[in-house]
């Protein structure tokens, strides 16, 4: 059952606080949905030229970037005290299928697997007009602190 909308901004309040002093603020990453039951996590990020590679299209690095920033970040859903777990992402794949000049990406984390010690994400990167840019796995390691 997704959360009420009141909850729903307050746990993307307490996301999104993370964010400052970041890469993820440097790349103006926001999270932007996020559902705990299902679990989903939702960042999305502006695309234009600070973010492109030499041929004017979003870099590679910056789709597999955003990438990990929400499967890492959505790991956090699946623990009973994140502040209690070191979240640290071991291997990520990511199929760049098509790229973008500008407008607004949005990176969709769904999880595959949620074991005790490891989660595997699917991340899906996408653009305004819901076309894939990029399809990635994430594999997060969580170790107690």
């Amino acid at each position: 059952m997704p959360l009420e909308p009141q909850a729903e901004a307050q746990l993307l309040e307490r996301f999104n606080a993370l964010l400052p002093g970041t890469l993820m603020e440097t790349l103006q990453m926001r999270f932007v949905a996020v559902d705990p039951e299902a679990p989903l996590l939702q960042m999305a990020m502006p695309v234009g030229p600070a973010v492109h590679q030499p041929a004017g299209l979003l870099h590679g690095g910056v789709s597999a970037a955003l990438a990990e920033s929400v499967g890492s970040a959505a790991s956090a859903l699946l623990l009973p005290d994140p502040e209690q777990y070191h979240i640290l992402g071991t291997h990520l794949q990511c199929h760049h299928l098509r790229s973008a000049r500008e407008g607004t990406i949005t990176a969709t984390a769904r999880c595959v697997h949620g074991g005790r010690t490891s989660h595997l994400w699917e991340i899906k990167v996408g653009d305004e007009q819901d076309k894939l840019l990029s399809h990635c796995h994430l594999t997060n390691r969580i170790i107690p602190k």
